[in-house]
């Protein structure tokens, strides 16, 4: 998630969990066993990803400030103690790419699921971004590379496919965060076979559920959500707001908790990938990861509760 200063009821549920560094893997009730971190299949290989990844827009574009690095160093170290593997960036983040490896060697870990993005004009350009990327991120492959914005995709297409004929690169992907690229899209996943597209999906844009996810869904593509917190606007929506009691019922003992498990519990939605530079946003978001997720039925009463606020 993006931070903001709206989430007063993320504040409030963390400070009675006395963070100190980092928390255990997963939540505990008193007495009670840890919970196991929520995973879906990836359509094309059946490979389990658990369904809160890690975005890097905006919040590791700090260069290599070395205060801000030792700043997010927690951040990301709590990401992978509390089972997260998916990290997203693209070039177009500025630095976060760069900071992102730089973390990397910063921080313990024992996998990811490295996924970033070609956002250029041409093949022999594409290349070179791609492999620029792969440098800084001081990876051996990427597990996922997407077409960001569907830039250039006729270009960067046929590349990303020798590249995993190859096996430089694991799966492949578009991306979208505008919904004018919605029509293009569609197209898109009907006439071509990928493995992932990136997609804006929250309780307020749902745009996606008309066509992008039902095609997804045919065409068996996984399916990763930005902007889960439509970049913070869902906080303000509910600032001074109190969770309903049902919440109780999914486990979610905040709202940033709500909006992530309204998400991901979607039937096409793979994994939701909120940024944040917090380490209190961050063991938040990963806890929308355990326990349980709503089913239809109160998945509609979460969207009209927020509508009615």
């Amino acid at each position: 998630m993006v931070d903001t200063t709206h989430d007063y009821d993320r504040r409030r549920f963390l400070k009675t969990i006395a963070v100190a560094g980092v928390l255990p893997l997963v939540p505990r009730l008193s007495g009670a066993e840890p919970k196991a971190v929520i995973t879906k299949p990836i359509p094309s290989t059946g490979e389990p990803l658990p369904v809160i990844g890690l975005g890097t827009s905006r919040t590791f574009n700090v260069g290599r400030d070395p205060v801000k690095l030792n700043e997010l160093r927690p951040v990301l170290q709590a990401f992978f103690d509390q089972g997260g593997t998916l990290i997203d960036s693209s070039p177009m983040y500025g630095t976060a790419e760069d900071v992102t490896g730089a973390l990397l060697k910063r921080t313990k870990h024992s996998k990811i699921f490295s996924a970033t993005k070609v956002w250029t004009d041409g093949k022999e350009a594409g290349i070179q971004q791609m492999e620029q990327s792969r440098k800084e991120w001081g990876v051996a492959r990427f597990d996922l590379m997407q077409i960001h914005n569907l830039r250039d995709w006729q270009a960067h297409l046929p590349t990303l496919k020798d590249m995993k004929t190859q096996g430089k690169i694991r799966y492949i992907g578009v991306t979208t965060s505008h919904g004018r690229f919605h029509d293009e899209l569609e197209a898109l996943l009907k006439s071509e076979r990928l493995d992932f597209l990136q997609l804006t999906y929250n309780i307020e844009d749902r745009e996606a559920e008309k066509r992008l996810l039902p095609v997804a869904a045919e065409r068996g593509v996984a399916v990763l959500v930005n902007r889960p917190f439509q970049r913070s606007g869902l906080f303000g929506k509910v600032k001074g707001k109190p969770l309903p009691d049902w919440a109780k019922e999914i486990d979610c003992e905040s709202w940033g908790q709500f909006f992530l498990k309204f998400a991901v519990s979607h039937p096409q939605v793979t994994c939701a990938i909120p940024a944040t530079s917090k380490l209190n946003h961050m063991l938040d978001n990963m806890a929308a990861g355990v326990g349980r997720l709503p089913d239809a039925a109160l998945r509609q009463r979460m969207i009209d509760y927020v509508a009615n606020l």
